[in-house]
């Protein structure tokens, strides 16, 4: 399992359409993928569960993923959370 600290750099935060395309990428790995903010821990594959921590520009999350394609996982996240 590994963990990273990301801060998101997304204009509008993670709104209904970002939150869609972060569920997207994480739902192409096998690991199992999760988004800690605060005192919550989300499926970051759950579309559900991602709105429901209505993260906004300039806060920061920690990914975590946990399977064989983990390293994969976080970095993808990484880069859409980061606007690139």
């Amino acid at each position: 399992m590994i963990q990273k600290s990301i801060q998101i750099k997304l204009e509008t935060g993670l709104e209904a359409r970002p939150v869609a395309m972060l569920v997207q990428v994480a739902s192409q790995f096998d690991s199992k993928v999760y988004i800690n903010s605060g005192a919550k821990k989300v499926n970051a594959k759950s579309i559900m569960g991602m709105m429901s921590l209505g993260l906004d520009n300039g806060e920061e999350v920690t990914v975590s993923a946990d399977g064989n394609d983990e390293e994969a996982a976080v970095a993808e996240i990484e880069k859409f959370l980061s606007g690139k």
